[in-house]
């Protein structure tokens, strides 16, 4: 069953400079290895990739997965607490969004504090480091067994 299981990763703003943008919060391993990581782990699942720092592209990729997809983790960085927008799109699509947040959002800044996407995702994860994408990837394995 899970040779065929699709899932699509998206990252959102700012995430293209993992490794390097304020180490301290996000580590300093880039979002490629960790990728390779997954793919690695998991040879039977189908893994993609989307990374934009443009709201529209990512509401975009939401609808083009949204449906086809088995499960998409969502990391949606500054847009989590500021896009109704995304919010919307990932209610209209059927595919189950888990969302993940490298940092603790809840140990961070108040704004942060609030996530407009998360209402609409089937679970979220946040503070767990690059280990929240694999994570994801096990809860949305448990679904289908």
């Amino acid at each position: 069953m899970f040779e065929t299981m699709k899932i699509q990763i998206i990252n959102g703003p700012n995430l293209n400079l993992l490794g390097v943008r304020e180490p301290s919060v996000y580590g300093s391993e880039g979002f490629d290895a960790v990728l390779e990581g997954l793919k690695r782990r998991y040879p039977a699942l189908h893994i993609n990739y989307f990374q934009s720092n443009v709201e529209g592209e990512l509401i975009n990729k939401l609808h083009e997965v949204g449906f086809s997809f088995d499960g998409i983790i969502l990391n949606g960085g500054g847009y989590t607490h500021t896009s109704v927008a995304i919010a919307d799109a990932i209610a209209a699509i059927n595919t189950p969004v888990v969302e993940v947040h490298i940092s603790n959002i809840y140990a961070r800044e108040a704004f942060r504090h609030v996530s407009l996407t998360g209402k609409n995702c089937i679970g979220v994860l946040t503070g767990f480091g690059m280990d929240g994408y694999r994570l994801a990837i096990e809860h949305l394995l448990s679904r289908t067994s």
